[in-house]
Formats: C-alpha cells, structure tokens, sequence
C-alpha cells in the first residue's frame, strides 16, 4: 500500500520543508494550505517535476466540515493517509487583556482544536490498518511560556497535552503520536521580529544559529520511521538548546 503523508500548512517554511522530505522518504504527499493555493500549487508542480506523487489541498482547520472534504479527496486521489503532520498555525503578539474574546478562540481554534479534529478524522482508517504516525508541530514556548503571546503558549501547550494523552490511547492499535517542539525557526512567522529582538534571541542560543525549517522537517522524518518505532508520546525540542 502506498504511504501517504498529509501535511497542514504546506505553503509555509517548516510545512513545505516536511514535504519535500517526506517526499524523498517515498510518502506521497498532500499539501494542505487554507488560502496561499499559489504556493502550495507551485511546490506541488515542483515535486511532480522531480518524479514525486504530490497534491494540493484546501484546508481550512478550524472547519470540520472542510477536513471532512480534505480527508475525502486524499484518501481517493492517493490513498489512506498514514502520516499526519498537525503543522498549520498563527501566531499573534500582544498582551493578554488586549485580546478579545473572539482572539482566544481564534487562536485555540487554529492551533489546538484544528490539530484535534483532524487528528479525530484520520484516525479511524488508521485503527483499521494497526499503524500511523500523528506528529504536532509545537513551539517551545508551550513548554515554559511567553509574556506577550498567552493564547500561543496555552495553544500550544495544549498540544503538548493532547499528544501525550493520544499517544497513550492509540498505542495498542499500533499508532504512534509526537510532539516537536520548535525553538527559533527562521521562517515567515518570525520575520515580524526586529533585527535587534533577532539579535537578542540568538545571543541566547547555545549553538550559535537560528533554527531552519529542515532541521523541523529532519525530526520528522525521523520520527515517522521505524527507526523510532519504539518512541511514542514524547516531545523532541527542536531548538538549539535555548530553554
């Protein structure tokens, strides 16, 4: 049966990073995007013209219904899907009492509970094959916190959680669920950031650099192999030895 890796977010740094090495590890891979279709159309045409199965699909995580439709068109155009990569996310800076209502729930929508629908949807054909892997894209900050990004920290802690519980519950039907948690990736995200916040960030990084996208996409390719077949329900920080 052909592997088949969904990744969410794929138009982004770390999610078009993950498919292009999921892609050299033989996955057929689908790229979810919610609104940049450009992108994810171009990185599809570029791994077809490398001799790799690829598709772009819309996406939009914070919809049960859309997963639903994404789902559906994965399974029939490359088959059941595998490997699920809960990437897609927003990040938002501002002190807490500033947000709304609205904010909160945007915030926890898009990066935990999207993580959980789709999760929920894929994994009952995975039960059925006895194997599948669900890795969640988190961010050090869920592990020790952030002022001025709460509803990122609690999102994002949140899938610390929810990997760790998963994990436990899919185990016997031979599904594995990890957690990567992400230090100072250099992508879009973080170019909001001033050269002098950069700077400062990066005196604090032991290794002398900032993370890249491959380093993201290189763990995960490691842990949806059978290398780490015995590793499950962990978090593997990602960040250069920051916190």
């Amino acid at each position: 049966m052909r592997k088949v890796a969904f990744i969410t977010g794929a138009s982004g740094g770390i999610g078009s990073a993950c498919a292009r090495t999921l892609a050299k590890d033989g996955y057929a891979v689908a790229l979810g995007f919610s609104s940049n279709e450009s992108a994810a159309n171009e990185l599809s045409a570029e791994l077809k013209s490398q001799g790799f199965d690829a598709l772009a699909v819309q996406c939009d995580i914070t919809d049960s219904g859309s997963i639903a439709s994404a789902v559906s068109l994965i399974e029939k155009d490359l088959g059941i899907i595998s490997v699920l990569v809960n990437n897609a996310g927003i990040a938002n800076i501002s002190l807490f009492t500033d947000n709304s209502y609205n904010d909160l729930r945007r915030m926890l929508d898009t990066d935990l509970l999207g993580a959980m629908e789709l999760s929920r949807q894929v994994l009952p054909a995975m039960i059925r094959e006895k194997c599948g892997n669900i890795i969640n894209i988190s961010s050090v900050w869920g592990e020790k916190g952030a002022s001025c990004e709460v509803a990122y920290c609690a999102a994002k802690a949140g899938l610390i959680g929810f990997t760790k519980a998963l994990a436990r519950e899919e185990a016997p039907s031979g599904i594995r669920v990890n957690c990567i948690s992400c230090g100072y990736i250099d992508t879009k995200m973080n170019s909001v950031l001033s050269d002098e916040d950069k700077q400062a960030v990066l005196d604090e990084i032991p290794v002398g650099r900032f993370g890249t996208p491959q380093d993201v996409a290189g763990a995960v390719s490691f842990l949806v192999s059978e290398k780490s077949g015995y590793i499950t329900g962990q978090v593997i920080r990602v960040d250069g030895c920051w916190i």
